[in-house]
């Protein structure tokens, strides 16, 4: 285990050549094994320059539409003073969001069969690998199966219709190496399922802490900066813009804040695929090495009373490789600009649109693998009557 941002560079930077991404079997069959991380050389490089393009700013300008639209539903079936499971309505916004992405427009048909098994799969992804019938990892094999099948069918049928998508499928299908070899169907499979995977519970862990960050600063949840933007919007009459989305300095920082103090990927796994000596330590081949985010973003050597929240802390620049929210070096995520812009969409909507209150006491943390709060953050959400207008 590393904890500092010197030995977390050494591994995932300087030296990446020397550690190799590593993952228990049962999760590579789950997602499939060409799924981009779990692999590193050019077939890794040449996958992550397509999904950084298809996810790259310039790229998702166009979704904020499609984002609004998911975040106003997504708030709207909240606002009715029911206790909400913050987390796993987080969850629903987030694979909406990924879906989106990855194909645009989705018949509902299909998009419900995907939601479905993917469902199924979710469940058992963390369960013990036993391929018995009945058990949640079974389920979730056979689940993985008929996943395969309903993209095959959604990737044939853009095939034959010839269709020049300049979503990320469309990316995957138009993809060509140096030899002219494109990737097969099962490849752009696996990496569909993987990016699901990627962009569905962290996004959604981060947003149910910062909406309980939020709960537990009023100061911060009445500040003007997204009042100010909704009064432009004509009291949410026209969409965000993409320069709008770009100012939002301290929505911004409550993000930074919120992904350093959960720390929503507490670690990630490399494995030495050779004799490695780091300070006078020798991490023999095969052992696996974990660098360990959690510690050097609450470590008050970087991060003064770290256990506090604070945004404000982010008007300065962290000192180099001390945050690391989305990793770094090569396996560094993709699709963090996605993540940030879906983030900024859902706050502007929240803060303007309802007002909430968490139910229960929330002081215990749960890891499901990723940390979120105590079953999930019930809230209850209502609209206030000055709000209700802004969804007419």
């Amino acid at each position: 285990m590393l904890a500092s941002p010197e030995a977390s560079r050494f591994v995932l930077v300087n030296n990446a050549d020397l550690f190799k991404p590593t993952y228990p079997k049962s999760k590579e069959k789950m997602i499939g094994p060409s799924a981009l991380f779990f692999h590193q050389g050019e077939y890794h490089n040449h996958l992550r320059k397509i999904v950084q393009s298809s996810l790259s700013p310039e790229a998702i300008k166009k979704l904020i539409p499609g984002l609004e639209a998911i975040a106003i539903s997504t708030l709207e079936s909240w606002a009715n003073g029911k206790v909400v499971n913050t987390f796993q309505g987080m969850k629903k916004f987030s694979f909406e969001v990924g879906i989106l992405a990855i194909f645009g427009h989705l018949e509902k048909r299909q998009k419900e069969e995907l939601k479905e098994n993917y469902s199924i799969v979710d469940k058992g992804y963390n369960s013990f690998p036993t391929n018995l019938p009945g058990t949640a990892y079974h389920k979730a094999i056979m689940a993985r199966k008929r996943l395969s099948q309903i993209l095959q069918e959604i990737i044939c049928e853009r095939k034959e219709k010839k269709l020049l998508e300049n979503d990320l499928l469309g990316h995957l299908l138009n993809f060509k190496n140096d030899k002219g070899l494109s990737l097969n169907n099962d490849q752009v499979a696996d990496n569909i399922i993987g990016i699901l995977f990627a962009a569905q519970d962290t996004t959604a862990s981060a947003l149910t802490w910062i909406l309980k960050y939020l709960h537990d600063d009023q100061k911060l949840l009445e500040a003007a900066e997204q009042k100010a933007i909704c009064l432009s919007n004509e009291k949410g009459n026209r969409s965000l813009t993409w320069t709008q989305t770009r100012n939002m300095p301290l929505t911004y920082k409550v993000i930074l804040e919120s992904l350093r103090m959960a720390s929503i990927v507490s670690f990630t796994f490399r494995e030495a695929v050779v004799d490695v000596e780091y300070n006078g330590y020798l991490i023999p081949k095969g052992w696996k090495v974990m660098p360990l985010f959690r510690n050097i973003h609450h470590n008050p050597e970087f991060f003064s009373e770290p256990q506090n929240f604070d945004p404000y802390r982010f008007e300065v620049a962290p000192k180099p490789n001390t945050y690391l929210p989305f990793g770094t070096g090569a396996h560094s995520c993709p699709g963090n600009e996605l993540a940030k812009l879906e983030m900024l969409i859902l706050i502007h909507h929240l803060v303007n649109k309802l007002r909430w209150e968490v139910v229960g006491s929330q002081d215990t943390v749960q890891y499901s693998p990723f940390p979120v709060p105590q079953n999930g953050l019930p809230a209850r959400f209502w609209k206030e009557p000055d709000k209700q207008e802004l969804y007419n």
